[in-house]
Parts: C-alpha cells; sequence; structure tokens
C-alpha cells in the first residue's frame, strides 16, 4: 500500500469541481478582507480574469486553477459563515 503522504490527501480536494459556486467566491474574498485587485496582483492575472473567475464566466488556467481554490478554501476555513450558500429567498404570494 502507498504511504499516505499529506499531498496525497490534498490532491481530491483541490479538483476543480471542488470549487466553491460563483456566488460563493466574491463572499469568501471579501470575508478575509481582500479586495479583487490585490487577489488579481497575487495570482498576476488582470482584474477583469479575477471578475470573470468570481462569477463563474470563466475558469482560471490550470497552473494557477489549484492556487485559486486554496486561496478559496482557505478563506472559507477562516470564515465558515462566508461559505454558506445564501437560503432560498420565500416568495410573497398575494
Amino acid at each position: 500500500m502507498p504511504e499516505l503522504t499529506e499531498a496525497a490527501v490534498d490532491a481530491p480536494l483541490m479538483r476543480p469541481d471542488l470549487m466553491p459556486p460563483p456566488e460563493i467566491r466574491a463572499r469568501l474574498r471579501k470575508a478575509d478582507g481582500l479586495t479583487q485587485a490585490e487577489v488579481a496582483e497575487v495570482f498576476g492575472v488582470t482584474l477583469a480574469a479575477l471578475n470573470r473567475w468570481e462569477v463563474g464566466a470563466a475558469k482560471p488556467r490550470r497552473r494557477l486553477l489549484k492556487t485559486y481554490i486554496r486561496l478559496l478554501n482557505g478563506c472559507a476555513q477562516k470564515h465558515p459563515q462566508a461559505a454558506q450558500a445564501a437560503a432560498p429567498s420565500t416568495p410573497i404570494c398575494g
């Protein structure tokens, strides 16, 4: 049996399909006090590119995807309330 390492355990957690949904991404960033400009600078992308990631219009390139997921997951661990999906609003019936 292969030895379990931290990297081996983290690998499945970094799958692209485990990225938080778009409606939560900006909330996580804001909960940690980060601006779009700060995050875009760290990743070396334009503000427009980061905005597209946050709204789900585009995904980061493969080399940045794992790191972006790591950032979002780290924010979610620090701010679990921001990681919660908003409760659907109750429709008002007349």
